[in-house]
C-alpha cells in the first residue's frame, strides 16, 4: 500500500471495528503489501484493509467461510462481528481472528501436509476462478511492455518472456488434473499457530495442477506432498520464479529490496535454462 494511504487505512480499520462494538485503542502494522494487515488492540482482532477499487474481499470471505466449515486449515473470520466487507473512507475492511504465533516456523513437512488438506477441501468447491495461465499472462504482458518495466534490460526481458511462454506450454503438455488452488501459498501466507499451520490471503485463487501451488512452498516440502509429480513440480517452480521476477521489475513495485532480488532471480533462471 502507498505510504501516504497507510494512516487513512489504519484509521478506517479502527473506526470500523469500534463501530461494531470492539474495543480498539491502538493498531500494530503486521504486514504491508497490496493490502494492509493490522492487529487492533486491546480487542485483539486482525484487520485487513485495501482500497475498495483493488480488493476481492467478498470472494475471499465467502471462500474462507466455506473452507473453514469443511475443516480446512484456514484462518477464520472474527466470530464477534458479521462476516462481511465493511467499506469506509474508500477502503474495504475485513475482520479476522488473531492467532498468537506458535514458537518456530512451519516446517516443510507441516507446510506440505497442510496444503494437501487445503487442496482436498478445495476440490469439493465449485466456484468461478481464473486459470493459473491468466496470472502467467499478466506477468508476460508486464515484461513485454518497456513502459511498465523500463529498467529491465533487453536480454533479461527476452529471457523472461521466453521462460514464461515455454514453461506454460510444457506444464500444459503434462496433462495433469486441475483444481481450485490457493494461488500463492508461500510461507508468508501460512501462519504458525497453536492450532497448526493456517493459510491466509485467498485473493489469488486460481485453477491449475496442485504442483503450481506446491511450487510456492519451500523446496523441501515437495517430498512430503502425497502424489506430487516431480517433473511437473520442477517446471512449476521455474515458472513461478519467472513470474515473481517479472513483478520485481514492475515500475510500481514496492517490495523491499525488490530490484536486488530481481537480479538474483534472473541469474537463477538463466542458470536453470542453461543460457
Amino acid at each position: 500500500m502507498q505510504a501516504s494511504e497507510v494512516p487513512r487505512a489504519t484509521a478506517a480499520a479502527m473506526a470500523t471495528a469500534t463501530s461494531l462494538g470492539l474495543t480498539v485503542d491502538d493498531a500494530i502494522v503486521l504486514h504491508d503489501s497490496n493490502k494492509l494487515t493490522l492487529r487492533l488492540l486491546p480487542g485483539d482482532v486482525l484487520a485487513r484493509v485495501a482500497p475498495v477499487a483493488h480488493q476481492v474481499a467478498r470472494f475471499e470471505i465467502e471462500l474462507a467461510r466455506r473452507l473453514a466449515a469443511s475443516g480446512c486449515p484456514v484462518a477464520a473470520l472474527d466470530p464477534r462481528v458479521e462476516p462481511r466487507v465493511h467499506e469506509r473512507d474508500g477502503f474495504a475492511v475485513t475482520l479476522w481472528t488473531y492467532y498468537e504465533p506458535a514458537p518456530g516456523k512451519v516446517s516443510p513437512a507441516g507446510h506440505a501436509h497442510a496444503l494437501a488438506r487445503l487442496h482436498a477441501g478445495m476440490r469439493e468447491l465449485d466456484v468461478p476462478s481464473p486459470r493459473y495461465t491468466d496470472r502467467v499472462e499478466q506477468a508476460r504482458r508486464l515484461v513485454a511492455d518497456p513502459d511498465l518495466t523500463p529498467d529491465l534490460a533487453g536480454a533479461d526481458r527476452e529471457l523472461l518472456v521466453d521462460t514464461l511462454r515455454d514453461l506454460t506450454r510444457r506444464i500444459g503438455e503434462h496433462g495433469g488434473a486441475e483444481q481450485l488452488l490457493h494461488g500463492e501459498p508461500h510461507p508468508g501466507n501460512v501462519l504458525a499457530t497453536q492450532h497448526g499451520p493456517l493459510f491466509i490471503d485467498f485473493e489469488t485463487c486460481c485453477r491449475g495442477p496442485v504442483e503450481f501451488d506446491l511450487a510456492h512452498a519451500p523446496e523441501e516440502a515437495g517430498a512430503h506432498y502425497p502424489g506430487a509429480d516431480p517433473d511437473l513440480l520442477r517446471d512449476c517452480r521455474l515458472l513461478v520464479l519467472a513470474m515473481i521476477t517479472a513483478w520485481r521489475w514492475d515500475r510500481d513495485d514496492q517490495f523491499p529490496d525488490g530490484r536486488r532480488l530481481g537480479r538474483e532471480w534472473l541469474a537463477r533462471i538463466r542458470s536453470a535454462r542453461g543460457s
